[in-house]
């Protein structure tokens, strides 16, 4: 297991093609330099260069037309396997341009999950011309709450409409090719999904809503003029749309999160090792050490659960939904724990993390956003509980998912079906994942896991405690936990890991479930037998020192002066 080396990576798990397309996009950061990067971070300079560069190369016109529309390129496809390299490296060297990846991939989905085939050809053409797209959801007044949009769109005759509201926190909503928009057939109440033109009259592009280099729009449609042509699903299948399109777009959040800490983690690794303190260099200190190895194994375990994930994605099916499970931890989860990846380095640079010519000064700020875009962690815990009923006391039986790297275009992604019974959801047993493990913390987290089965089963939450959402976080943070080391496992025992890096994942793993479980047991409205099976939860992992210093020397030090960015 190695992170991402930008200068050292050659892509050889990926096509020809493919692999193109990362070395060119690493080298037009690393070409244009640090210097460059942070300079035009802090005066909020628009990034014509970099969109000029995506159009020149047909980036995202190979990686983001489904091969339907690809006119016969066989390198032209939507796979989600080589997608996560390429979120991974804008993670890496900057989230603004990230984001106009990601709100593209937003804004394409409500198309090509349509059944508008003159609208799809239209965007394959957009797309071959180095267009980026945008995903008209929110609004002001109501976030991303979709019963409550105000968009109106309204019938006039003859498959022709008007459509008046305005739209907020946009992406992309000032140099988009279409903008998906979502609204209300205001006769029938009916959901519906349109393109627009943000070049028309009619279009008003109101303000650049954050102080950034990306483009985040308010806009409004004042009698804007739709007709058939323009619409691309109605009612349920607007609806549906809408959803399934960000159970595609949050996935890439977990990505750029694991590309930012990444980038942090050689920069703090770098500067720590080169400095002398008290007579003594900075890594030397055995504190240093316990922060770099935890900041480590917690990036490894961000990358590993995230690809584990992406299996289950690319092997999904009507009959196969674990993936919406597995999808919103890496949305939730992966960039919670890059925050904590963050905290951990910037304890060892302290002020330096500060100063205006340091990647992690703008790190510290983009690696907060992830956790609270495409749905807050909240809103994604309370998805991921509706599955725990399931995964603990009602496994179902499933082929072993292989490794998907296949280079092969992902359709289910675009026909993932009505977003409902989600209750119903069947997982396989994650026993087969933590049985025959003879890793010594992996013991000690399989006894905390049968103890939280025993709380669901002899402490089950009352009625009163399944409505107060800060009891329900603490209880889903176990679980995920779970859910987490479960496709650790499977990531271990696939790849043939080092026991000594699963060692040290499930290190923190057992210290991270004692955590929350010592969180519900000073709930206030926990119970007495909740809190007797709490406190049996919270356990020390297995203390290992020659491990450490082993896995501390060969995997984290050993990082020392490899990477760092041209200026």
């Amino acid at each position: 297991m190695t992170i991402l080396n930008p200068k050292k990576e050659q892509f050889s798990h990926l096509d020809p093609k493919s692999r193109e397309i990362m070395l060119k996009t690493i080298a037009y950061f690393e070409s244009r330099g640090k210097k460059k990067l942070k300079d035009d971070s802090h005066a909020r300079v628009w990034y014509e260069d970099f969109i000029k560069f995506l159009k020149d190369n047909n980036i995202f016109g190979t990686l983001l037309t489904p091969d339907a529309y690809a006119e016969g390129d066989p390198d032209t496809r939507w796979d989600t396997f080589r997608n996560c390299d390429f979120n991974e490296i804008l993670g890496f060297y900057n989230l603004s341009h990230w984001y106009a990846w990601q709100v593209s991939i937003l804004g394409l989905g409500p198309i090509f999950m349509g059944k508008n085939e003159a609208v799809k050809k239209k965007t394959a053409k957009f797309l071959k011309d180095g267009g980026i797209f945008a995903f008209g959801l929110s609004e002001r007044a109501h976030g991303a709450d979709l019963y409550s949009s105000e968009m109106a769109l309204t019938p006039l005759s003859e498959g022709k409409y008007v459509a008046d509201g305005g739209k907020y926190y946009i992406g992309n909503g000032n140099k988009a090719a279409f903008v998906s928009t979502f609204g209300k057939n205001s006769e029938t109440d009916e959901y519906v999904f349109f393109v627009v033109n943000p070049q028309h009259p009619n279009y008003d592009l109101i303000q650049n809503v954050v102080d950034w280099e990306g483009y985040v729009a308010e806009y409004a449609l004042n009698g804007y003029p739709i007709t058939d042509d323009d619409i691309l699903t109605t009612g349920r299948e607007a609806w549906d749309s809408a959803l399934n399109t960000i159970n595609v777009g949050k996935f890439n959040l977990g990505w750029a999160s694991i590309g930012i800490a990444t980038h942090a983690f050689f920069e703090a690794l770098n500067h720590a090792s080169h400095r002398n303190l008290y007579g003594k260099w900075v890594t030397d200190f055995p504190h240093i050490k316990q922060l770099f190895t935890d900041a480590y194994c917690r990036l490894a375990a961000m990358k590993l659960f995230a690809q584990r994930a992406t299996d289950y994605m690319r092997s999904a099916s009507e009959t196969d939904r674990r993936y919406l499970l597995f999808n919103p931890m890496v949305k939730m989860k992966v960039t919670t724990q890059g925050e904590e990846v963050i905290n951990l380095l910037w304890d060892v640079i302290a002020a330096r993390g500060f100063e205006k010519d340091m990647y992690f000064e703008m790190a510290v700020k983009d690696i907060r956003a992830l956790p609270k875009l495409e749905g807050t962690v909240h809103v994604n815990m309370a998805l991921i509980i509706k599955f725990m009923a399931n995964y603990f006391f009602n496994p179902g039986a499933f082929p072993e998912i292989p490794k998907r790297d296949d280079p092969k275009n992902d359709d289910f992604m675009f026909n993932q079906g009505a977003t409902k019974g989600l209750g119903k959801i069947q997982f396989h047993d994650y026993n087969i994942a933590y049985n025959n493990v003879e890793l010594e913390n992996v013991k000690i987290f399989k006894q905390q896991i049968e103890l939280l089965k025993e709380f669901l089963m002899k402490a089950t939450p009352s009625a009163e405690q399944a409505q107060n959402i800060d009891f329900l976080l603490s209880l889903g943070e176990l679980f995920t936990l779970v859910a987490y080391g479960q496709l650790l496992l499977e990531k271990y025992k696939m790849e043939k890991l080092e026991d000594d890096l699963m060692e040290q994942i499930f290190d923190f793993m057992v210290r991270d479930f004692s955590k929350f479980a010592l969180q519900i047991y000073s709930k206030p409205d926990s119970t007495a037998t909740q809190m007797d099976i709490c406190m049996k939860m919270i356990k020390r992992p297995k203390v290992d020192n020659v491990r450490f210093q082993r896995f501390w020397e060969k995997h984290v030090f050993a990082l020392k002066d490899t990477y760092e960015m041209n200026p």
